[in-house]
């Protein structure tokens, strides 16, 4: 099944004289969850889709401890997980409190695996997104 996307006009925000252009936006076609991965991987092996679900859960609780003890979790060819923080900045490293840190956000590096699948990936142009219908509606109205 091909990534399906729609277009979006968009100006530059660094120079909005120019002119806008227009851009793909992916379009999901749904999600899928954990019992549905566990089912789909029951379908290529010999695995039960509990025993799946359990490794599953097991996997969903084990990440975030990880990262959350300063580790990278290196997933082989499917990818890596890692921390990255933001923070406001001090004028110097003894002004530097851990309080500014302000947010922590969890960033996933795809793998082999992953850059294979989306280079091998189709793609199928649908209607417009729902941000160009609200736009086109904001002008009209």
């Amino acid at each position: 099944m091909p990534i399906e996307y729609s277009l979006a006009e968009r100006g530059n925000p660094g120079k909005p004289t120019d002119p806008k252009k227009f851009y793909a936006v992916a379009r999901s076609t749904g999600d899928t969850t954990t019992r549905g991965l566990a089912g789909r991987i029951n379908e290529m092996s010999t695995v039960s889709t509990v025993d799946v679900m359990a490794v599953l859960e097991a996997l969903f609780q084990t990440v975030p401890r990880e990262l959350a003890e300063g580790r990278i979790v290196r997933c082989g060819d499917f990818g890596s997980f890692a921390v990255s923080l933001q923070s406001d900045g001090a004028a110097s490293e003894k002004e530097f409190v851990v309080g500014l840190i302000n947010n922590v956000k969890v960033v996933f590096r795809p793998g082999k695996l992953f850059a294979q699948a989306m280079q091998q990936a189709d793609f199928k142009r649908v209607g417009p997104s729902e941000e160009s219908k609200a736009r086109a509606t904001r002008k009209r109205g």
